[in-house]
């Protein structure tokens, strides 16, 4: 697309340019918000920052001309697209302190803070949005080791049957909610990214697509069949029942789907951008050549 990565918002070092857009993601977000201190950028908070760095821009561009090369113009913010990706951490939070059955009650109340957040956007102009559901939370191998203990609950590809199944009901709700939004706000423009089946084929299909490792994590400790640790997490030495080991990264990383045991390699992640732009999983379909790219 020939555009450069976008700066974060919490980025105050140097002279960021946010003239293409601003990245307000952060690990561990969830749509609800967190009572955890190492995970404070919900959904909610994230939108206020929004708030904040529109005024502050459409502020500061009216008082010096020379900052116009560093913050986007304020039609931007109308024309400007939204990537929203939210759910999975709250998802996998939920089964912490839930039954199956309570996460799955459980889900509307994520989606109806979700839809608050999207039309406090909405009402700050945004009107091009896409939507991405959540993955295959139960082909993770920290949530393999933790929950797959008990055979009867692993499907035909060794994921967790009940955090996949959540998944999916998640996203039937989310896919429902997209369409509530279109009939509300018709000049917008929603888009449903299936997240989920692009990686549930890459995991269920991978040789086909060049990959040796679904499940395994490159950066791991533990061996087959998921190498994955929960005492000790990817790069660190430490002593395990008094033998020291290392949780080393693999050589071939290109060859594995899962990095570290939570995230995807990189090898994994363009492989899902590549599906993504190609169209194949929108709803509706996409097509880039149509797409107006503003440098």
């Amino acid at each position: 697309m020939g555009l450069p990565f976008l700066n974060p918002y919490m980025e105050s070092l140097g002279a960021p340019n946010f003239h293409h857009g601003c990245n307000f993601a952060a690990g561990g977000a969830s749509v609800l918000p967190s009572n955890s201190p190492r995970f404070p950028f919900s959904f909610r908070i994230q939108v206020n920052q929004f708030t904040r760095f529109k005024a502050r821009a459409i502020h500061l561009q009216a008082k010096e001309d020379k900052l116009r090369e560093y913050l986007p113009p304020e039609d931007y913010f109308t024309r400007g697209l939204y990537v929203l990706d939210f759910g999975q951490d709250d998802v996998d939070v939920a089964f912490g302190s839930k039954s199956e059955d309570q996460v799955l009650a459980f889900i509307p109340t994520i989606l109806s803070e979700f839809e608050s957040g999207i039309q406090r956007l909405y009402n700050e102009g945004a009107r091009n949005f896409w939507i991405l559901n959540i993955g295959p939370l139960g082909c993770i191998p920290r949530i393999i080791v933790n929950y797959g203990k008990n055979a009867s609950n692993l499907d035909e590809l060794g994921c967790v049957r009940s955090h996949n199944h959540a998944c999916r009901i998640y996203n039937n709700q989310l896919r429902d909610l997209c369409t509530k939004i279109r009939t509300q706000f018709p000049d917008a423009n929603v888009t449903y990214v299936d997240i989920f089946s692009i990686k549930w084929n890459l995991i269920s299909k991978f040789s086909q697509y060049g990959f040796k490792e679904p499940l395994a994590a490159c950066c791991g400790y533990g061996g087959p069949p998921v190498n994955f640790d929960t005492r000790i997490a990817c790069g660190v030495t430490m002593d395990l029942n008094g033998t020291t080991v290392t949780a080393n990264a693999c050589t071939n990383t290109s060859e594995y789907v899962n990095w570290d045991g939570n995230h995807y390699t990189e090898a994994a992640n363009r492989h899902v951008t590549e599906q993504i732009l190609a169209g194949n999983y929108t709803d509706p379909p996409l097509s880039m050549g149509h797409m107006q790219i503003h440098g």
